[in-house]
């Protein structure tokens, strides 16, 4: 018996030993896996990096390559192109204007009166028209009748108290928010058709031709008088409210800027010099690059299995479009490599665009102390449940990383156009009050990016400069600024001038 017993107990220790010794292996391995998506993440801190040095290393870049576009067709990946607007609104804009936002599936009409000086925009009214799928895919014609009836639709609702003048013309401020070769303030032609449409016979055509001929087969009297895209509209948006705006910027699901460039300092400009001596540029900034940005593995993949491989590249970097994308991307990496949500990648986090920049945001901003919110997300969108602290701490962590990225380098861009217009510095104790507009749905709800980016403008510019350089927020670009190039356009101007 007493053999049998003491057999039994060494088994039993034996066994002891096994499971004690499959435990630690255990702790090994998960130790070993924990480093593992701890180097992941240091790796890509290090790789996004965006030290005063870098960023000013961008905004040289940025210069050099803004100069370069405004010397000739194709000198940049920069555009630079000349909007032909050469009249930004003043304030003292009076009448009745109307503006036609076309730039995805839904277009707006809206009308607004001016009232001057006095009482800038007395009121305004808008309506929004979404577009049958066959239309985005079918005849110039057909796509511009539907838009021409959908405006003389609403013109029929003037009231008494808002309607041109007798014996005047309607005028439109038109935003247009695809691919252009402007040729005139008012007339430019179609490069492509994006963002889900597709009809041939539109490419190459002057767009504003299209719809004024639409129009006209309706019987609707009125003239097209600026042709615009939404980044001029929030400058001219900017400048309306305060004659300090020297530069817009859209930070949403894209990104783009315009400033207001002295006419002579444009060598490509080959007509005259217009009477206010200013022209409005369209940077295209978001296909701005450079050696000295930061990019990643994941920035190279990104770009690689985009639809648009090598152009963008600044936009894929700091754009809501792109941001979540990003986290999801290392994420993966995470979840391959180091095992952070199990044996097996979860798999909605293979799926690209998944994430998106307002869940991106939702995760960044928890600040419950077990990051309840940041599980919520986990659940909901990638369906990945039963998240340690530590994880979430992890994924919140990265989200701060790309966050703080793009909000670093779309500061540099800003102070790299400061520079081009000399206004990055206090010259002999001058006062020079620089406002740039911003307009976007990245930098109006994603608080963090909002904040590190006001921040990075300070830290580049120091503090006595930074007294003079604010950033005002200007919504609706697309809708209200453009009724106000078609007021600071229009052809009844010059009557009303003493």
């Amino acid at each position: 018996m007493g053999k049998v017993a003491m057999g039994a107990t060494v088994v039993c220790a034996a066994a002891v030993c096994a499971a004690a010794a499959l435990v630690v292996r255990h702790r090994m391995k998960s130790s070993g896996k924990w480093a593992r998506a701890l180097a992941i993440l240091k790796e890509f801190e290090e790789k996004c990096g965006t030290p005063s040095s870098k960023l000013k290393q961008v905004v040289d870049a940025m210069t050099v390559e803004m100069h370069a576009g405004l010397a000739s067709e194709g000198g940049s990946k920069l555009k630079m192109i000349i909007s032909y607007v050469d009249n930004l609104p003043t304030g003292d804009e009076k009448g009745l204007f109307y503006a036609l936002d076309l730039g995805g599936t839904n277009f707006r009409v809206l009308r607004v009166l001016l009232g001057g000086k006095e009482s800038h925009v007395v009121k305004q009214e808008f309506e929004e028209v979404s577009i049958p799928p066959h239309l985005m895919t079918g005849f110039s014609d057909a796509l511009f009748d539907y838009i021409a009836s959908a405006l003389a639709k609403f013109v029929a609702t003037e009231s008494d108290s808002l309607h041109v003048s007798p014996g005047r013309q309607r005028e439109l401020g038109f935003t247009f928010s695809f691919p252009v070769r402007q040729t005139s303030i008012s007339s430019g032609t179609l490069i492509k058709w994006t963002k889900g449409f597709s009809i041939d016979d539109t490419v190459g055509q002057d767009v504003v031709g299209e719809l004024t001929k639409a129009m006209e087969r309706i019987g609707l009297d009125m003239r097209v008088a600026a042709l615009v895209n939404d980044t001029i509209g929030t400058l001219a948006g900017g400048r309306y409210n305060n004659p300090d705006v020297v530069a817009a910027v859209i930070l949403g699901t894209g990104t783009n800027a315009a400033y207001v460039e002295r006419a002579h300092a444009v060598p490509k400009w080959h007509g005259l010099l217009p009477k206010s001596g200013d022209m409005v540029i369209n940077m295209e900034w978001g296909n701005f690059r450079s050696s000295h940005l930061p990019l990643t593995e994941y920035d190279q993949t990104l770009d690689a299995e985009s639809l648009n491989p090598g152009e963008q590249i600044f936009e894929k970097m700091i754009s809501g479009m792109y941001l979540g994308e990003i986290v999801r991307r290392v994420l993966c990496k995470m979840a391959e490599e180091a095992a952070i949500f199990g044996d097996t990648v979860p798999p909605k986090l293979k799926i690209p665009f998944i994430l998106r920049t307002p869940h991106m945001s939702a995760i960044h901003h928890d600040m419950s102390p077990d990051l309840k919110v940041v599980g919520t997300k986990l659940k909901d969108v990638l369906e990945i449940s039963n998240t340690s602290l530590k994880i979430r701490k992890v994924i919140v962590e990265l989200c701060d990383i790309v966050a703080t990225r793009g909000a670093r380098l779309s500061a540099a861009g800003i102070v790299g156009i400061l520079k081009k217009l000399g206004r990055d510095t206090v010259k002999d104790g001058e006062k020079q009050k620089s406002v740039v507009a911003l307009d976007g749905g990245l930098y109006e709800h994603y608080a963090k990016f909002r904040t590190c980016m006001e921040n990075t403008l300070r830290e580049l510019l120091g503090e006595e400069v930074s007294e003079n350089i604010v950033v005002e927020q200007s919504n609706d670009g697309s809708g209200i600024g453009a009724a106000l190039l078609a007021a600071s356009h229009s052809q009844y101007i010059e009557v009303e001038e003493p």
